[in-house]
């Protein structure tokens, strides 16, 4: 068994200049990376953008890719159709599709990314993008036929399957809720888990160390750790991404 966990925050993001081959400043900070981690990760990342600021469109060739919106609204282009997102929306985008995100409010947005390699590669061309609801009283749309694109109101909905979307080793994605003072015990054993925390404050507890945990940090433990969280006295809300990792078969306790 491994004793680790990764921890960073949000608190020092880098400047970026034109990504995607936009105009504007954006800023970026990775939360954590496939770098001693078991798993197939790419990245977990954070983003953010000015009123008015866009993320250009891109095709995904190599990778699959998550968007949670932590804060503000915009609109996400899923192969070229438009559709508004807010701060609880998920945006799975599958292999084959493209996106773009413009922010849209009068506030800065930002998000959090989770970057997966795909098992398979695509030169071009697009997947059918599902059909969905249009929003209705300020609720988020609804998937109706999932195929190479998801957006989802995971606060309202609950844990999403990624497999719906998704073809590599992503399990679910969620919001979660500690009451004061209640804790959850997350064991990387055959997966591997990332954490953000969304408001309140809180402790990671593992064998030998204790993480203090607030808004904006991050905390992805690797196969075979185990690690308990613990809310502060208003209570913790956080999301929390599963990922299906296959146990080595030798040498693994």
């Amino acid at each position: 068994m491994r004793d680790a966990l990764v921890v960073a925050d949000v608190h020092d993001p880098a400047d970026v200049h034109g990504v995607h081959d936009s105009d504007g400043l954006s800023r970026w900070a990775c939360l954590s990376r496939r770098t001693g981690l078991y798993g197939g990760w790419e990245a977990v990342e954070w983003a953010w953008l000015p009123a008015g600021g866009v993320s250009g469109e891109h095709l995904h060739s190599r990778t699959e890719e998550v968007y949670f919106l932590l804060h503000g609204r915009g609109e996400i282009h899923l192969d070229g159709r438009p559709h508004a997102v807010r701060a609880g929306d998920a945006v799975l985008t599958g292999l084959g599709a493209r996106h773009a995100l413009h922010n849209t409010g009068r506030r800065p947005l930002s998000w959090l990314v989770v970057e997966l390699p795909a098992p398979t590669r695509v030169g071009a061309g697009p997947y059918a993008v599902p059909h969905q609801s249009p929003r209705s009283q300020g609720e988020s749309p609804v998937t109706t036929t999932p195929r190479s694109a998801v957006v989802r109101d995971l606060r309202g909905h609950g844990p999403l399957d990624a497999a719906e979307v998704l073809t590599g080793p992503l399990r679910t994605v969620g919001v979660r809720d500690l009451p004061p003072h209640a804790g959850v015990e997350l064991a990387a054993r055959g997966t591997e888990h990332t954490v953000f925390v969304l408001s309140g404050t809180g402790t990671a507890r593992s064998a030998d160390r204790e993480v203090p945990l607030a808004s904006g940090t991050a905390l992805t433990l690797p196969l075979g750790g185990a690690v308990r969280l613990w809310a502060g006295d208003g209570g913790m809300e956080y999301f929390h991404a599963v990922l299906d990792v296959p146990l080595p078969e030798e040498g693994w306790s």
